[in-house]
């Protein structure tokens, strides 16, 4: 398409990680096996607290948000990602491309905001145990996974249009293995000021602001631990918010090292590796952090196991 002597390409070529068919195999096996992982993990998280009644709680609801989350975040590009490990030619239109991006914005934004959400979450249950119930009502908890939910769309819908309106002058070589902001900004030929604009205040809006309040509910967290007197008492409310703080420092580690520093062409390769980090490590690590240190859910998850296996005999 031309419009005043600039060009839209119709579809874009993405680089990947590799140009040797060997490595690509390689990493086909590699990724595909944490996308399984991932998938089974999220998955097997969303069932057994669907399941089980006594995971019918705040802390619980948010999680199977995150785990909804992280499966569809994953799937929105990995199951590309892995067809082009085994093709030659690593072409996504430009549809498809614009599509991507809105899927991966909105599900990454509605993350962080989610996970600001369930900081404010851990912040009731330590700072005011006594009405955790009444101020964590299931309304309450819906109205902050929804606009959670619709504020990571509505950024994500801001950020895409604005991103794939720029002409890229018939550059269409995308130096990653997704269609990604900050490597379809670096092939544009006009002027990025607004695009720059847009992802800082996009930035603004679902990384830092949610950053904050996470910073914020921990610093009130931490008081309130260090006023409890007995070292036994201390160790059980930080445990009730060790693997959320887990999760919340590499999610939000992550992002900031990725699109808080200065942008240049020498940061795409180290853009990727971060990129591929939160993409892929975190959705996967997420089912274990919260199983593998939290009583509540391997419980559940053996109640849930030893009620199919009751049943299967029984048949």
């Amino acid at each position: 398409m031309r419009k005043d002597n600039l060009t839209w390409v119709s579809e874009f070529v993405l680089m990947g990680l590799s140009s040797d068919r060997q490595i690509q195999a390689r990493l086909f096996v590699l990724f595909g096996a944490a996308y399984l992982l991932t998938l089974l993990g999220n998955g097997l998280i969303v069932l057994v607290i669907g399941l089980d009644r006594q995971l019918h709680l705040p802390m619980y609801f948010f999680l199977c948000n995150l785990a909804v989350l992280d499966i569809c975040y994953i799937s929105s590009w990995a199951p590309q990602m892995l067809a082009h490990f085994l093709l030659e030619k690593k072409t996504i239109s430009f549809t498809r491309c614009a599509t991507q991006l809105l899927f991966s914005l909105a599900l990454a934004g509605t993350e962080f905001l989610l996970l600001a959400a369930m900081a404010y979450d851990r912040y009731v249950a330590v700072c005011d145990p006594l009405r955790y119930v009444v101020v964590m009502g299931p309304r309450r908890c819906a109205a902050l996974a929804l606009v959670s939910w619709l504020v990571g769309l509505a950024n994500s819908a801001v950020e895409t249009a604005v991103t794939m309106r720029l002409p890229t002058c018939g550059h269409h070589v995308l130096n990653h293995v997704s269609c990604e902001t900050l490597a379809l900004v670096r092939l544009a030929c006009v002027d990025i000021t607004l695009n720059q604009a847009v992802i800082m205040a996009s930035s603004v809006v679902v990384l830092l602001l949610p950053c904050f309040l996470v910073s914020l509910s921990y610093t009130h967290i931490v008081v309130a631990i260090l006023r409890i007197h007995s070292t036994s008492g201390r160790l059980k409310a930080f445990g009730t918010c060790a693997s959320h703080l887990t999760v919340v420092s590499m999610s939000y580690g992550m992002a900031l090292v990725t699109y808080m520093q200065p942008s240049s062409r020498a940061s795409a390769e180290k853009d990727k590796v971060v990129v591929l980090f939160f993409a892929v490590v975190t959705p996967m690590l997420n089912p274990l952090i919260y199983s593998l240190r939290n009583k509540e859910m391997k419980a559940a998850l053996s109640r849930v196991l030893m009620r199919g296996l009751s049943q299967h005999f029984n048949m």
